[in-house]
């Protein structure tokens, strides 16, 4: 079957409010941690998770940093406008984050409807120095806009304009403002590179005792960046996933990631990303492989769009795929690759790269779930009732689960 025709409806369950965490505990590995593997589940704490690897695991986390993206302007005629900040206009963030003076950004509106034209203008304060920041809408794109930031202090960063004055985005479905304990309680340990507007959240579950015992065990891994964007929390509206279209995030990953990555799929290693968001990454990266060694004609634009893996050729071998990737930056001045994706992991996919995923339990008729189903097929409903049954948390802030690919 290919995903194009499976109906989103077909990929639901009844999630009840009282099921969703709207804190995570105090200890995040305490949380629970569901084990499925050779069609059988187990019930365990996250702290548990070193000792139920095996020794031949390389783990993949995603290091992005949720960023303080939404910025609240007020209009004189006192109506309030949210503009949420969701990635650069060109996609590079470093660039973005790091300019003074002016930074165009894709933005979700709050209260749109109260401003059809004219400039914003808030005043802010960064580093003690209080000045004005200024709002231009450039131009409207579907539920999308393309607003111009200025501000007359070219020293000041717009990093600096949005950890000053900005808000951190949580999931909607918590049905909460942000808190203060949200600042640390909403980001992984080892989040590190700024710009997602929401937490890889399967890494929310890591602590130092976690990566001790990984260490004590020689259980290694590598990081890459994808940038979360607001997409996914938007639900999947059209009848058939061949009418949805998938949200574009952005990738990161340096060299020596890339080669200890490609040393561990050379060493036959278990290759686990934490998170559907380090899956994502690690197939579109391999799709970027092929597309290389194919001599695609965009092949080094490392854009990958939502259908192009069910249509390309299927048999090149990760190996390969990523030694491509390795052997392109090896030339380039800037070790880092940097691409986007629109891949929609969904039964029908085949998967190649990951042994297992640990991953949180996602909302029903969403596209986390149809990934999913693509990694352990019909068995998503006996996990999901299981944990049902047994008082896991669910969504951002909720428990876990590692399972494993064609149980």
């Amino acid at each position: 079957m290919h995903p194009k025709s499976i109906s989103i409806l077909d990929f639901t369950y009844n999630l009840s409010a009282e099921k969703i965490a709207k804190y995570p505990l105090e200890n995040r590995d305490e949380s629970k941690l569901l084990h499925f593997k050779n069609g059988e589940i187990s019930d365990h704490i996250f702290a548990e998770l070193p000792n139920l690897l095996s020794k031949n695991t390389h783990l993949v986390f995603n290091n992005t940093k949720v960023v303080h993206a939404r910025l609240n302007f007020n209009k004189e005629t006192g109506a309030k406008i949210e503009l949420f900040c969701l990635e650069p206009k060109d996609g590079n963030y470093p660039l973005a984050f790091g300019k003074g003076g002016v930074s165009e950004w894709k933005c979700m509106l709050g209260n749109a409807k109260r401003w059809k034209s004219g400039v914003l203008v808030q005043p802010v304060e960064v580093n003690g120095l209080t000045f004005e920041l200024c709002a231009t809408l450039l131009s409207l794109e579907g539920q999308f806009a393309h607003i111009r930031f200025t501000w007359n202090q070219d020293a000041i960063f717009f990093g600096d304009i949005l950890s000053a004055s900005g808000k951190l985005p949580i999931p909607p479905y918590l049905n909460r403002e942000a808190e203060k304990k949200d600042e640390t309680q909403y980001q992984t340990t080892y989040a590190k590179t700024d710009g997602s507007v929401a937490a890889p959240t399967a890494g929310l579950h890591f602590t130092q005792r976690t990566f001790d015992a990984l260490q004590q065990n020689a259980i290694g891994g590598t990081e890459l960046t994808l940038h979360v964007g607001a997409g996914t929390f938007l639900p999947v509206k059209a009848a058939q996933m061949a009418d949805h279209e998938m949200h574009r995030e952005h990738i990161e990953m340096d060299l020596v990631a890339l080669i200890a990555l490609h040393e561990a799929l050379v060493q036959k290693k278990d290759i686990v990303p934490v998170g559907t968001t380090s899956l994502r990454s690690l197939e579109s990266l391999y799709w970027y492989g092929v597309k290389i060694i194919l001599d695609c004609e965009d092949a080094y634009h490392f854009k990958l769009n939502q259908w192009e893996p069910y249509e390309l050729k299927q048999d090149i071998s990760c190996e390969d795929a990523f030694l491509a990737l390795i052997k392109y930056l090896e030339k380039q001045p800037q070790k880092i690759l940097f691409g986007s994706t629109q891949l929609l992991i969904a039964p029908g996919y085949k998967l190649r790269t990951p042994k297992a995923i640990i991953t949180n339990f996602h909302q029903p008729q969403s596209t986390l779930l149809l990934l999913v189903a693509a990694l352990i097929g019909d068995n998503w409903k006996a996990v999901y009732q299981h944990a049902l049954d047994n008082n896991y948390r669910f969504l951002s802030f909720g428990d876990s689960s590692i399972l494993y690919v064609n149980c």
